[in-house]
């Protein structure tokens, strides 16, 4: 039985196309912030899901593959996926929702700690469409005392 796709799923298809991004990064509030750039493709799988496979320069990192899978479960009313990089050996697993005005996807995930070896922290990743081709993905990690840090800010500029 095929699955219809929902607003939630359609809205998801936003990202399908080819994008150029530029990245900064501030691991930590004491250093000077640092720059990479990549691109990023994406397809529809079904249109239910989305596939984002990016190749860039990741900060003390140096080259990377990065895939992210997106969407939408309509029985737990949220949004879904996972992210993996070659630099590291942890599955992200997103848990997500979509603000009221339908502009602003919110995916949180535990992580490996900035800050702590063998501790786990929570993460946000926020994705903002400011048109239809130009999205930017701000990263927050949740610190020791409860603040939310934004570590990291990504443009991504469509290209097709």
């Amino acid at each position: 039985m095929k699955t219809e796709s929902q607003m939630e799923h359609q809205w998801l298809q936003k990202l399908v196309g080819e994008w150029a991004y530029e990245t900064e990064t501030m691991m930590r509030p004491d250093q000077p912030p640092e720059k990479a750039m990549g691109t990023e493709s994406v397809r529809s799988i079904g249109g239910l899901w989305v596939l984002a496979e990016g190749q860039g320069e990741i900060p003390g990192c140096g080259h990377a593959t990065t895939l992210m899978t997106l969407g939408y479960d309509p029985q737990k009313q949220r949004y879904v996926g996972n992210w993996v990089g070659s630099m590291m050996t942890y599955l992200w697993l997103y848990d997500g929702e979509m603000d009221v005005a339908k502009n602003v996807l919110t995916l949180n995930s535990d992580g490996p700690s900035m800050s702590a070896e063998n501790k786990l922290a929570n993460y946000r990743d926020v994705i903002e469409f400011k048109s239809n081709d130009y999205r930017v993905m701000t990263s927050y990690v949740l610190n020791d005392d409860g603040q939310w840090y934004q570590f990291m800010t990504s443009h991504y500029r469509r290209q097709q």
